[in-house]
């Protein structure tokens, strides 16, 4: 899987979802990797924080596989962070490909030097002071944002931001999502080359046909012509 998101990225996969009716689940805004141009994508691997590290320890042991990314669920909280340098080298020992918080890190430098892919809002110094009772979904699933995911999913990240999708529909969403590349790395030369996106559009019979038809969208035009661009 990470070889096949290798030259692609989430807003591709994102077009496809949509172009697929596949749902479109994305992590909230603002969350984005701790080095810039990091990359990730693995099956979840779900546990929810409850200010302990004993959770991600016990995720390691009991159902971490190589290549999965822990997804850590701590309900988006802005006063601690939840994950630093111990707890992200124990998951490269564990064989884990990267991390995804819900949440905040601290432990900034460390991190960079480990280089294990760590997704999260941001940084924060002190860690939690809180010790909460567990519940029983602790490992079986987590939320981020809006969206809950568990080990039938899997989780996609780059600069741009965090997608879930579920596994049994990726091949689909990884073919549609290279077609949709190569389709706008092609409109892209066009343009350089001085063929502007207005004429590989046809825009101008997109806006007669729309006057026509207000129901004629921009998107069912493309779709008709094979373009690109929205999805």
């Amino acid at each position: 899987m990470p070889k096949r998101f290798a030259e692609l990225s989430t807003p591709l996969i994102a077009d496809a979802c949509v172009r697929l009716g596949v749902p479109l689940r994305a992590a909230p805004a603002g969350v984005g990797p701790v080095v810039p141009g990091q990359r990730l994508a693995g099956r979840v691997l779900p546990a929810r924080h409850y200010g302990s590290v004993d959770v991600f320890l016990e995720a390691f042991t009991r159902h971490a596989a190589p290549g999965d990314v822990l997804v850590i669920d701590n309900a988006g909280r802005s006063d601690e962070a939840c994950v630093g340098d111990l707890a992200v080298l124990e998951a490269e020992a564990a064989g884990v490909a990267g991390l995804v918080v819900w949440g905040l890190h601290r432990d900034t430098p460390d991190l960079v030097e480990i280089g294990l892919p760590v997704f999260s809002y941001g940084a924060h110094a002190p860690g939690p002071v809180r010790l909460d009772p567990r519940g029983p979904e602790a490992l079986r699933s987590a939320r981020v944002g809006e969206h809950t995911v568990d080990a039938a999913d899997l989780v996609f990240a780059d600069d741009d931001g965090v997608l879930f999708v579920p596994a049994d529909r990726a091949d689909a969403v990884l073919g549609t999502a290279a077609d949709i590349f190569r389709t706008e790395r092609n409109q892209a030369r066009r343009i350089r080359a001085g063929e502007t996106l207005r004429e590989q559009t046809r825009f101008a019979e997109y806006l007669e046909r729309n006057a026509q038809d207000p129901t004629y969208s921009f998107r069912k035009h493309l779709r008709r012509i094979g373009g690109a661009i929205e999805e």
